[in-house]
């Protein structure tokens, strides 16, 4: 027989039955420790539930994690140091949803029903960012079959659990787009907008509320960029897409989240890449995962983000595929 846990043997927060099982046979699950990228979801072909992880600080494969209550794909992801969430994301019937999910880094396992969006608020494909107390859902498509785009941004805060509020409203309905953060200022680029493709940077200062402002543009026109935070709480990076010609793109760029202005090129990821990259950050090294290479891909490439250049190869993904929802617990946001 087992002796009770530990804090170098287990944590997180137990179901009260759950802990003489684990006294019985020692199988006490082993904490996660480091800088983790988490990509949730996505599209094989069909919407799947895998949630998978990868160390940012070090180069591999990444290792299952658990499963989403249903299989979706677009999801957004955001999180602080301790929660990771998972909001929106369309579902098998090629609807987008208004579920909000969690799940806590430390202890692998399936998602939790954290709260919903407002009853009409069935987004797919939105864009996402967070700083360590709140978090932001903008834009995206209610029905996939459709397109009604929305031009709403939510607000959540991670620690609790609970429905979205309204925030704002961004310049222009729109959908995958890429989200990026300081701890103070949150920043929505590109997307689709019923016009078609957009290279609009927009921001807003997560601590308040209202709409978003016009920060500057990208240095293309595209849409499909990663979806995650890839910061380093002072520069924001943008990576891929689909530009105006509706071919992938291999673009990187760059902005200094706390001026505003254009964006300045990067580099290069390693193939042309659309359909959203799950992605994700500490404050040194920026993953993006999956996506059209040309489709389905399994790659995982990295960045360091305070130095401009190419994309490298990382490791594998556990299932490739396009859509996932990239979500981090040492993101630029957290700084």
């Amino acid at each position: 027989m087992s002796s009770y846990p530990t804090s170098s043997s287990a944590s997180g927060i137990w179901n009260i039955g759950d802990i003489s099982l684990y006294i019985q046979d020692g199988a006490w699950p082993t904490p996660l420790i480091g800088d983790l990228g988490v990509f949730a979801g996505g599209d094989t072909g069909s919407r799947v539930n895998v949630i998978d992880y990868v160390i940012i600080t070090t180069l591999g494969n990444a290792t299952d994690f658990g499963d989403l209550s249903v299989p979706l794909f677009g999801p957004g992801g955001l999180g602080s140091n301790t929660r990771g969430i998972i909001a929106g994301g369309g579902n098998a019937a090629n609807t987008g949803v208004n579920t909000i999910q969690y799940i806590t880094y430390q202890s692998k396992g399936n998602t939790t029903n954290f709260g919903y969006l407002n009853s009409g608020a069935r987004v797919n494909r939105p864009g996402t960012f967070s700083n360590s107390t709140r978090g932001n859902i903008g834009g995206g498509e209610r029905a996939a079959t459709t397109y009604p785009l929305t031009n709403v941004i939510y607000y959540i805060t991670i620690a609790t659990t609970g429905n979205a509020s309204d925030f704002g409203d961004l310049i222009s309905a729109g959908y995958v787009l890429s989200g990026t953060a300081s701890s103070t200022r949150g920043v929505f680029a590109g997307g689709t907008v019923p016009g078609g493709k957009t290279n609009v940077i927009q921001y807003v200062t997560i601590a308040s509320t209202g709409n978003a402002l016009d920060f500057g543009d990208l240095t293309t026109v595209r849409s499909r960029v990663n979806n995650g935070q890839v910061s380093s709480g002072t520069r924001g990076v943008f990576a891929g897409g689909l530009n105006v010609s509706d071919l992938s793109s291999n673009t990187i760029d760059f902005i200094t989240i706390a001026t505003t202005g254009n964006a300045t090129d990067f580099g290069d990821l390693i193939a042309d890449t659309s359909s959203t990259l799950g992605s994700g950050s500490n404050s040194t090294r920026g993953v993006f995962s999956g996506g059209n290479i040309p489709s389905y891909s399994n790659v995982i490439q990295y960045i360091t983000i305070a130095s401009a250049g190419n994309a490298l190869d990382f490791g594998d993904l556990t299932v490739g595929r396009i859509y996932a929802g990239g979500l981090s617990n040492a993101n630029g946001g957290l700084s």
